[in-house]
């Protein structure tokens, strides 16, 4: 029986309830019922996190990064103890089934032990020596006070990551959890505030009002953003006008492309596992597939097989392998956009007549312009590979790329003028190809990198320090 928590936010290490109104109801995404309304703090609540936030700046950011690692590791070993708890309220309010927000959860804890052994490695101390061979020296100091805002797909880890990013450069956060996603984050909120000083860490609840407050505000000197084009580039707007840094992730639409010696199954397996892993729901998942025309018929057929395939159920049995959408009003969204895109819509297997469900769908004789954020996916025929390559950097954004193919060389030449920040061969897990490569984001997909040490470097900037001795 999931237990969910009363919506409260931490301000300046007091906890109290959130009283705002948000003007809609959070739902269980597998039934459609309400689970509870959606709550956000208030104006004054916001005011005194700002405020907290500013105060306690200059002595966290005075810490040492050893005694910041001993606290960062210190987290990440409560809340390993609670991300069972935070993992089953994540798929309940996500709708992700929980075979897929379990693995998922070892990055809550993970992202703390991760960003302590960073700043053990001296992550943001070099020297470089001069000709000379006086040293100088390159420390990576805290901006001040960090917003953190996170989306509804994987409220819990995103912000883990962020927040155990910006503790460990020197920065007190300010957490805002997405208004339809609130319970998990909530609970690793509760376990952080045993271990971290009061202040340090806050969160905040609310819609995008609070949101667009708090980025607006000067005393928040970074914000990282995960979220969509909209609120992205309102997140750059504010932060523009004080010229400070801005990280944002806003998605993509990004490509599958099938070699024409692809192994059928093979393509087919990826296929289908892009379009349906957090049930569609990822920046990362797939928009559009790229196969040669003469296979048309038979990839989308032997896709189709995989897609009916699938278990479709309630996201907490431990046999489901596809869930509802997190809401009513955005399954209305995935529907309202799959009937604009055109073409001829298929959708494959069966699903539960209650609840959020939206069976999983490609779309022929069209291609996407714009992500749908949903299972739901184009299959775009192409007779070159050329004009695939071209198909695929066809779009403004540049997030995430996939190739699968039998020789993987040619799999892998093909890959190399992809324009996205990440490209796949012959793979389709929504894990990056190696935990300290950079995780970037091109053109209308965001600016700016993430990443385990990335992130933790977005939130400092670079004071040189060294004797020139030409006096």
């Amino acid at each position: 029986m999931i237990r969910l928590p009363e919506p409260a936010d931490l301000v300046d290490g007091d906890w109290a309830a959130c009283a705002d109104d948000l003007g809609f109801d959070l739902e269980a995404p597998a039934t459609g019922e309400v689970a509870s309304r959606a709550r956000g703090s208030a104006a004054g609540r916001i005011e005194t996190a700002l405020a907290t936030a500013d105060r306690v700046a200059a002595s966290w950011a005075a810490t040492t990064p050893e005694h910041r690692a001993g606290l960062l590791d210190a987290a990440a070993a409560a809340l390993a103890g609670r991300v069972d708890e935070i993992v089953a309220l994540e798929s309940f309010a996500t709708g992700v089934p929980i075979r897929q927000t379990g693995p998922l959860g070892v990055i809550v804890h993970g992202a703390f032990a991760l960003a302590a052994a960073q700043l053990r490695e001296g992550l943001l101390l070099r020297t470089a020596t001069r000709e000379d061979g006086r040293p100088v020296e390159v420390h990576r100091l805290p901006w001040g006070p960090a917003l953190c805002l996170t989306p509804w797909n994987a409220p819990a880890p995103m912000a883990a990551h962020k927040t155990a990013s910006a503790l460990a450069a020197g920065c007190p956060v300010i957490l805002k959890v997405s208004e339809y996603a609130p319970y998990g984050t909530q609970l690793l909120a509760e376990t952080l505030a045993e271990v971290l000083p009061p202040g340090v860490f806050q969160l905040v609840r609310g819609g995008a009002e609070t949101g667009a407050r708090l980025c607006a505000d000067p005393r928040v000197r970074a914000v990282s953003f995960t979220g969509g084009l909209a609120g992205g580039r309102a997140v750059a707007a504010a932060c523009a006008a004080g010229l400070r840094p801005a990280q944002l992730e806003l998605g993509g639409n990004n490509p599958l492309l099938v070699m024409p010696d692809a192994e059928t199954g093979a393509a087919a397996r990826a296929a289908a596992e892009l379009l349906t892993s957090l049930n569609g729901q990822w920046c990362r998942a797939l928009g559009r597939l790229l196969v040669p025309r003469a296979r048309l018929d038979e990839l989308v057929e032997a896709t189709g097989e995989r897609l009916a395939a699938l278990r479709a159920g309630d996201p907490l049995a431990a046999d489901t392998e596809f869930g509802p959408l997190v809401h009513s009003t955005h399954l209305r969204r995935v529907r309202a956009a799959t009937e604009a895109a055109g073409g001829r819509a298929t959708a494959y297997g069966s699903v539960p007549d209650k609840g959020n469900f939206l069976a999983p769908t490609l779309i022929t004789g069209t291609d996407l312009a714009e992500e749908i954020f949903g299972p739901v996916a184009a299959v775009v025929p192409y007779d070159t590979v050329d004009e695939a390559v071209a198909l695929a950097n066809g779009t403004p954004y540049g997030l995430e790329g996939y190739v699968v193919g039998g020789d993987e060389e040619r799999a892998l030449a093909a890959a190399r003028r992809i324009r996205a920040g990440e490209v796949k061969v012959n793979g389709s897990s929504v894990l990056s190809l190696h935990l300290f490569t950079p995780r970037p984001a091109w053109g209308l997909s965001g600016l700016g990198e993430e990443g385990t040490a990335e992130t933790i470097l977005f939130f400092t900037g670079a004071r040189v320090v060294g004797v020139e001795g030409g006096l």
